[in-house]
């Protein structure tokens, strides 16, 4: 998604964008609000959450607490 440059920016929204990081297995850096970076991939997904696999964890983390979402 990220390789594609939209014509239609509408067509870029959260929903999309953290779907396609979870069907393409995307590797991604998260940034929260506080500073604390966290990296893995996006594994689930829903109106208030997602869930983050880890090297040795899996973590539920608030989407308010988000900052910033890195496709590796």
């Amino acid at each position: 998604m990220l390789d594609n440059i939209k014509e239609d920016i509408s067509e870029l929204d959260e929903e999309n964008f953290i779907n396609n990081l979870i069907d393409q297995c995307k590797l991604v850096t998260i940034f929260l609000i506080s500073g604390i970076k966290l990296e893995g991939t996006i594994t689930s997904s829903d109106t208030n959450t997602l869930t983050l696999k880890g090297s040795n964890n899996i973590q539920l983390i608030y989407k308010h607490a988000i900052s910033t979402i890195l496709p590796v």
